[in-house]
Formats: structure tokens, sequence, C-alpha cells
């Protein structure tokens, strides 16, 4: 019999989605015999440990015999339990400074950890994550901020919605100027802005008719890879080539700077990524945007503008043009920056139930049988070792 808990979130603010929702769980105790789950008790989760018990799982503050436990942020170092096999977003796989501590002593306790952020389909392609909820609650901040600065129209916030579809019927009725919105990035994160993008009526049009027309409506476009990078030398795209080396590329993105309002990114950033732009740049005459929804949220990163994460209660600042400081939203020849690390909890319950199928659907079998190549590569930590995939980390976690 395999033990499965779930773990209470122990980072500070607590996060409050989770893993596996209580109808989930009621279905792997009566599809698996071989399998039971433990919710360990929390008063922060979007599902009550009520909700969990009604659907038959056992609730308790103590998990330590459970055989794999699933978390959804980094475990604080003390709340570790040796030997354990953990699944949760540890941040580590870019060497994060603040996580080198949780690195090193996942390794001291012989813990086998997965990283979520690392399962991937053979052709790169992210299994499960919360990308879309990401991507739709940024885009809605986003165009209310965009609304905050104008005066031109006004959304109310997310989270104030029960769910997604309340949500959706929260968009009837909202009148929106002749905006310009750039759509950067092509997965999960920005399949979710679209989604907010059609819903609100915002029209799609090419990138090449969006660098060169204006429009006497709403309207949008999504620029992928090839829209915005390009080689040094061959003036060409490829993306396999810019995964591989991303830094013999350049970004072209500049001249949409010229025609848009609102820019929500969606793209993936490393440290060898191109920027979009320059920090010098947002200073220029052709440089009109006036609202960033930095959905991806690196700090310094994609959008060198991005001064770190606000909170969900507030979360837009202004960044001045000429001094390039924080300075309140809002402020006059400012531009705003939607910069929020856990955008899925305004969606807790949709997010979570997304999440939770496709662990079910892609992982859940192979994790209760002990493994596959798809958790091998997504294993950073086994045994005491950095996994020889994650053997670059090694002078991150202070290994010899």
């Amino acid at each position: 019999m395999i033990k499965i808990g779930l773990i209470r979130e122990g980072k500070i603010p607590a996060d409050n989605r989770v893993a596996l929702t209580p109808a989930q769980c009621k279905w792997i105790l009566k599809n698996a015999p071989d399998v039971t789950v433990v919710a360990q008790s929390s008063p922060d989760r979007c599902f009550s440990d009520r909700e969990y018990e009604a659907a038959g799982v056992e609730v308790r503050d103590e998990v330590s015999d459970c055989d794999i436990l699933l978390g959804i942020k980094e475990v604080p170092v003390e709340k570790l339990i040796a030997g354990k096999t953990y699944l949760f977003f540890s941040h580590t796989r870019k060497k994060q400074p603040h996580n080198k501590k949780l690195l090193r002593t996942i390794l001291d306790q012989r813990i086998r950890l997965i990283d979520y952020e690392c399962l991937e389909h053979e052709d790169g392609q992210r299994i499960i994550g919360f990308g879309f909820f990401a991507g739709v609650v940024g885009a809605h901040n986003g165009m209310m901020a965009y609304g905050n600065r104008t005066g031109l129209y006004q959304l109310e916030r997310v989270y104030k919605q029960r769910s997604f579809r309340e949500l959706i019927h929260s968009y009837f009725g909202v009148r929106l100027p002749n905006v310009k919105i750039a759509v950067t990035g092509s997965g999960r994160v920005a399949h979710g802005i679209l989604e907010v993008m059609n819903l609100m009526g915002i029209h799609e049009v090419e990138p090449d008719d969006y660098l060169n027309r204006r429009f006497s409506y709403p309207v949008y476009t999504q620029l992928k890879g090839a829209d915005l990078y390009m080689h040094r030398q061959t003036g060409k795209y490829s993306r396999e080539a810019f995964h591989h080396n991303p830094e013999q590329f350049v970004c072209k993105f500049l001249p949409y700077a010229a025609q848009t309002d609102i820019l929500m990114n969606g793209v993936y950033w490393d440290k060898n990524v191109p920027r979009l732009f320059e920090k010098t740049d947002v200073n220029t005459d052709n440089f009109i945007i006036q609202t960033i929804a930095d959905i991806t949220d690196d700090e310094n990163g994609s959008v060198p503008i991005n001064a770190g994460d606000q909170t969900i209660e507030d979360p837009v600042y202004g960044i001045d043009r000429d001094t390039l400081q924080k300075v309140p939203a809002y402020t006059k020849g400012a531009i705003d920056v939607m910069a929020v690390g856990n955008l899925p909890n305004e969606l807790p319950r949709d997010a979570s139930r997304y999440f939770g199928e496709q662990l079910i659907k892609f992982i859940l079998d192979d994790l209760v049988k002990g493994g596959s190549p798809t958790i091998d590569r997504a294993t950073i930590a086994l045994d005491g070792k950095l996994t020889e995939t994650f053997s670059y980390l090694k002078d991150y976690a202070g290994e010899a």
C-alpha cells in the first residue's frame, strides 16, 4: 500500500492551492486500491478539511508515515521529513539564491525531490502547472490596471469571484477603448491570456497589421518565438537552436513598443535569453506602453523594469520612466507593472482542479509504481545526490 500525503503549505504567505482536490482524492481511493490518501490539516486551503473528510480522506496533523508528500510551494527546511519523496515547486533549477539552503537540506536529508516544473513530455512541453490560470488572472489584472490608469472602464478583482465561470460573467457589458495589446509567448500562460482577450471581445490581428494600422476597436496580437527573436548572424529563427543557444539571438520586440498600450508578457525567461527591451528604452518617444502585466514574473528578467513581486492584495506598482525607480501605481508619466508570483491563488479551486487532473492523468500511475523516464528527468535530488540532469547545480547546492 502506497500512502500519499497532501501537506500543509508552510511558506508565508501560505498558498491556498492544492495538488489534489477532494473529488480527485475520492476518485483515487475508489480506482486505485493500492493507494491511500491523507490530508494534513490546514486552515488555508481553498478546500476545507471538512470537504476532504466528506470525500473519505483522513485528515490529521501528522503525515510522517506517508511515502509520497505532495505540496505546492517550497517546503520550509524545518518542516522537511528525511528520506521521503516530495513533489513541489522548489524554484531551484535556475539557482534561485533564496532556495540554496532548501536544496542543501534536501540533499543532507536524503530526500527524493521531484519538481513539478521539470515534469515534461518528450518534446519538452510541461506536463502540469498552473500557467493557464496565471495567464487568466494576469491578463485580467493587466486590463484592470489600464482601466484604473485611464479611468475609461472598471474591472472588479478576480478573487472576489467564486469561480472562473463567475469571472466570465463579469465581462458582460464591459466596453473597452481602442486599445492595442501585445501578448508574448505560446505556452500555457499565453493560452490563459488569449482566453481573457477573447472573452472580453478583443479582436486578434496579425503582427504586421498590428505594426502598420490603427483600429477603431480593441485589438491584440500574439508574438511567438519567430516574431520575437532572430539569430544574430542569419537573421532567422529556429525553436531548437533558440532553446539550446539563446545567447546567439537578439530580440526584435522594440517596434511593437511603439504601437502597444498594454504588454501581456507570457514568455519563458532564463539569464541567457534576450530581454524584450532594455531599461533605457522606456524613456524614448517610441516606447508608448503604459501598462505591463509581467505574468511570467522574473525580476529584472524579460521585462527589465520588473522590480520584484507585489501581493495579490496590491498587485500593481509604477516605474518612473526617468529614474527607473519604483513609484505608486498610476503615477502620472510612470509605467504600471503588474508582477505577482502566485496569480492562480485568485482562482484557487479552478486552478487546483486543472492541476490535479494532469497529475492523475500523466504522473500518478508511474509515481505509485516507483518511477518512469519522465519522473526520472524531473528528479533533482535522490539518495543525497543531485541527479545527472541537475549536476550543474553542484556549486549552488554546495556540493564538492
